[in-house]
């Protein structure tokens, strides 16, 4: 076995095991122990990535000395390489571009506590992307809601500790709906290694065996991703979790924890089940209904807040409902550009709260749009870094968010009964991310009378300014340069199979 096809597991156990060593240093320390231990993880991840686009072919690694069905599993391909890079690459400059705000906001006894959250959450991330057993997937599955939910509340204010309580409980619901899902695919497979059940699961759909077992199954553990990754309209939790956060928290969440339950879900229609009976199940057209609702609602709620970070809020919940919607289309294509989607949506999103932060301080902290009037004036960087961001989400050419829109759009061409309801769910949508976004671009670049001048600009934060400048950059790479990541998309879901 070649050394880099340890990486896997040895990002995982790292990612681990450095928790508890950020509970005994100090907030300094455990900072730096955190950000050495993403940038460790995303350098293994590059090498397993450019050895798995090498070899052409996925790999297996087996924890222990027990093999399958016995045993626990590893599999890596180049999808699951090439989401744990990004992930990493995400995180990082998350927690760089939040670092002042931590410090402002998280009492200094507990700033370890935070880096031990930070990695656990990092450690369930790769878990969920490389784990090939289902239940080893629900177990990181909980360790990234505990984790997500400490990010949530450890400002400890009101509103924090009222936001967590409530994502606990809805992530609790959809815990325990897939946990149901698992046991009943367990039940009738006798197998909790995903390759294992997804040759038995063909067996029986050969023999039309288990059908309404298996159909029960799948929509218990597709409704229990749904909820926890909050597709309208289980998205109650997600304004107040996004929105009272810390910069570095709402950005993770908003980017990362979400898109790793959508990655497991891909993986279970994938790997565990097959597409081929998903898309008999129907469960496909459930998914399809509820993201164009998401696309429409999730926007219609953005134009109705008067805050900066509860409009971003509400935005993921509408380009969440993007990704169900490509899930729901049934095809490769459609599979494709949701996972696009993912990419795009956690770059820019990541860019938008980051530049939010820059905006709101010049202005008091105060989040209201009324308050921001004129701050792309005060923080020039953070007022064009939210252009950015804003115009990819409209779909503007060059930018990220209008490859994922074209590809939507290009996957549901041809589709007998979803095509049109596809076309008609993007404008729409298009529309009202437009109506929102550039309100606020043009609120923070409305000139304040000097009869009103009452702000004044922040010192210099060179940190996030060289962060919102990488994510300008990653969400341009994206924008202009999308052919080798969807080869890689498409490489990584044929490994799938």
């Amino acid at each position: 076995m070649a050394l880099v096809q340890n990486f896997p597991f040895m990002s995982i156990i790292l990612s681990l095991f450095s928790g508890p060593l950020c509970s005994v240093l100090d907030g300094k320390k455990a900072r730096r122990v955190n950000l050495a231990v993403i940038s460790a993880v995303g350098v293994m991840s590059a090498a397993v990535l450019f050895y798995v686009i090498g070899t052409g072919e996925p790999f297996i690694y087996l924890m222990g000395h027990f093999p399958a069905p016995w045993g626990n599993e590893i599999r890596v391909g180049i999808l699951e390489a090439f989401m744990a890079l990004f992930f990493c690459a995400i995180m990082l400059l998350c927690m760089a571009g939040g670092a002042r705000e931590r410090e402002e906001q998280i009492e200094e006894s507990k700033q370890n506590l935070y880096y031990v959250m930070s990695n656990l959450l990092l450690c369930s991330l790769l878990a969920l992307v490389y784990t090939n057993d289902l239940f080893t997937a629900y177990v990181f599955v909980e360790i990234n809601t505990i984790s997500a939910c400490g990010l949530i509340m450890i400002r400890q204010n009101g509103r924090t500790i009222e936001a967590a309580i409530r994502y606990m409980i809805s992530s609790l619901l959809g815990s325990g709906l897939l946990l149901l899902g698992i046991c009943y695919l367990y039940a009738i497979t006798g197998h909790l290694l995903m390759s294992n059940i997804r040759e038995q699961v063909q067996i029986l759909a050969a023999a039309d065996r288990h059908h309404i077992a298996l159909m029960v199954a799948l929509g218990l553990m597709s409704v229990g991703l749904a909820i926890k990754s909050a597709l309208y309209p289980f998205h109650a939790w997600l304004p107040d979790a996004y929105g009272y956060s810390t910069l570095s928290s709402s950005a993770i969440l908003s980017s990362l924890v979400s898109k790793g339950y959508i990655f497991l879900l891909i993986k279970i229609f994938y790997r565990v089940v097959g597409f081929g009976v998903v898309t008999e199940s129907k469960v496909v057209h459930v998914l399809f209904v509820f993201g164009i609702i998401g696309m429409i609602m999730g926007s219609v709620n953005a134009i109705r807040v008067d805050d900066i970070k509860r409009m971003i809020a509400y935005s993921s919940v509408a380009q969440i409902g993007y990704i169900y919607m490509g899930l729901g289309l049934a095809t490769e294509a459609g599979t494709v550009a949701s996972i696009y989607h993912v990419l795009s949506h956690a770059a820019t999103k990541s860019l938008l709260f980051v530049a939010a932060a820059g905006l709101t301080d010049v202005s008091q902290n105060n989040t209201r749009f009324k308050d921001i009037t004129g701050a792309g004036y005060r923080n020039k960087t953070a007022g064009v870094a939210f252009t950015v961001g804003s115009l990819s989400m409209v779909g503007m050419p060059v930018f990220s968010g209008f490859i994922s829109k074209l590809f939507f759009a290009q996957a549901a061409v041809g589709h007998a009964h979803k095509m049109l309801p596809t076309f008609i769910a993007l404008a729409i949508s298009t529309v009202l991310n437009a109506l929102y976004f550039m309100k606020t671009v043009i609120r923070i670049y409305t000139p304040v009378p000097r009869s009103q001048g009452k702000y004044i600009s922040a010192g210099e934060q060179p940190v996030k300014t060289a962060v919102l400048i990488c994510f300008i950059l990653l969400n341009l790479v994206l924008g202009l340069n999308s052919d080798p990541v969807i080869r890689l998309i498409q490489g990584g879901l044929g490994m799938f199979e």
